[in-house]
């Protein structure tokens, strides 16, 4: 009994898709989950949970730096992941003021940058529309 199996490039192709849609799905989720109708504003999950003092800008950022670990783990260079760990700072540290950071959180948006970074590296730029919904993509598994 013999098998056929896919070569092991299309594999990793599939997983490095599969985690970039999960980073992207976590984004929308802490950036852009919720919009506000009539006006334009959206907002995840940064915001709401941002709203607990001390602890809630914390776990947030746990989050923010999870998406920048990934990107480590794809492969992305050092001065790219400088720039997506100083968006984390500035959303922790803007975000952590009272009152005013949760305005702030509701506009910029830490993990929708980070993203749209990580994309544009891997040159998936195109793989998520105007609102923050992941595009569908075509099938890329592998056939036996």
């Amino acid at each position: 009994m013999s098998a056929t199996y896919a070569p092991t490039d299309a594999f990793d192709e599939v997983d490095h898709l599969r985690r970039l849609r999960r980073v992207a799905k976590v984004a929308r989720v802490m950036d852009t989950a919720i919009r506000i109708p009539g006006t334009g504003i959206s907002f995840g999950g940064d915001s709401i949970v941002g709203l607990i003092p001390g602890v809630g800008d914390a776990g947030t950022a746990m989050v923010s730096l999870w998406i920048v670990n990934e990107a480590r783990r794809l492969g992305m260079p050092s001065h790219k992941l400088a720039k997506m760990l100083a968006n984390v700072g500035v959303d922790f540290g803007l975000g952590a003021v009272p009152l005013v950071g949760d305005v702030f959180d509701l506009f910029f948006k830490a993990n929708r940058k980070n993203l749209a970074i990580i994309l544009d590296h891997f040159g998936h730029d195109g793989m998520i529309d105007s609102r923050g919904d992941i595009r569908p993509m075509k099938d890329i598994t592998p056939k036996r």
